[in-house]
């Protein structure tokens, strides 16, 4: 199972021998085993006690609360984390922000294996759009983009020799790919590129939600392994931002992108899965369900490598644990 959606109002959760009960007007509806759920999505009013509050924290279990009208996050608690505290006194050891002199070279290498990883995934995309797409489909947009990804990838590892380079490196090819991705789609989605807070056009509805859902998920694989999702290495520490989760999603983005493309492709939602209102265009309930299932096919190997690399980070700061500060030199043993 995994994950338990909740998307209906006047529902109540209860915990009842190991397992989550929900309960309509006072009838049971719905049984999940604890042992089987990982996190808890809610997007609707229904009434929690304490008590399951507590038997989901024990669980490890996450609960996620999304904005009713807007699908962003509301609340969130990531459920039981790690004990050993070394981690996070080596984590901030070897903060850049903190000690720029001492520690630019740890930085500058993780952002170098996350941009990296990120335009290899965008240039894959692509590459599967283009291969999938019906040969009477202009594909101009996505050969010219691809080859601006291309070009740009095999400069990377000479030409950045900083986090300000490289970000400037990242944003050109964000540029670049979102051009070749908003070919892609129908013109009458009005998709021509992203935007959000709030989203404007189907598409970016999709990706605004998706990307909330994976952001969850890096918090907690990040507080499952120890880790301060807030301090990141790449994206610095900003008021409210957990830094070290924008960290892990980015090369995990264009891979919600395919999903959400290929749910337009099939059909699987259409005009009348969206309101749109004076402020921005939104999901409905019907679309809801459709994407959620969607993302939950997808999302099993995104979470592995998520949980794979916080703990593969963890354990090399524990190794520098003892003397600090220090410095995580190892390249990524999995890719998303």
């Amino acid at each position: 199972m995994g994950t338990l959606y909740v998307d209906r109002v006047g529902l109540e959760l209860r915990p009842e021998k190991g397992a989550l009960v929900v309960y309509e007007q006072g009838r049971r509806r719905r049984t999940a085993p604890l042992a089987l759920l990982e996190r808890v999505v809610i997007h609707s009013d229904l009434q929690l006690s304490s008590r399951l509050i507590e038997q989901l924290w024990s669980a490890g279990i996450g609960l996620l609360c999304l904005n009713p009208h807007r699908l962003e996050r509301a609340a969130f608690f990531p459920g039981r984390p790690h004990q050993d505290a070394r981690i996070r006194l080596a984590q901030y050891a070897v903060q850049p922000h903190l000690h720029p002199d001492s520690d630019a070279a740890f930085a500058l290498l993780w952002g170098r294996n996350l941009v990296r990883a990120k335009i290899q995934a965008q240039r894959r995309v692509l590459r599967q759009i283009l291969a999938l797409r019906a040969a009477s489909q202009s594909s101009q947009a996505l050969v010219w983009a691809l080859r601006q990804l291309d070009e740009g990838g095999a400069s990377m590892p000479v030409s950045v020799d900083s986090l300000q380079s490289l970000r400037g490196h990242e944003g050109a090819a964000a540029r670049s790919y979102f051009s070749g991705l908003s070919s892609a789609f129908a013109p009458a989605l009005g998709f021509l590129g992203r935007n959000r807070r709030p989203p404007r056009d189907p598409v970016n509805a999709c990706l605004s939600l998706g990307y909330t859902l994976l952001h969850a998920d890096a918090v907690r694989a990040a507080w499952r392994a120890g880790l301060d999702p807030l301090l990141g290495f790449y994206h610095a520490p900003a008021y409210g931002r957990e830094s070290l989760a924008c960290d892990l999603v980015e090369p995990l983005r264009p891979r919600l992108d395919f999903l959400v493309w290929q749910i337009f492709r099939r059909e699987d939602l259409r005009s009348e899965s969206f309101s749109r209102e004076s402020d921005g265009c939104f999901l409905g309930k019907a679309g809801r369900r459709v994407f959620y299932e969607a993302f939950e096919r997808a999302a099993p190997p995104w979470r592995r490598w998520l949980r794979a690399l916080c703990f593969q980070i963890s354990a090399a700061l524990l190794r520098q644990a003892p003397v600090l500060p220090g410095r995580w030199e190892g390249e990524w043993e999995h890719e998303p």
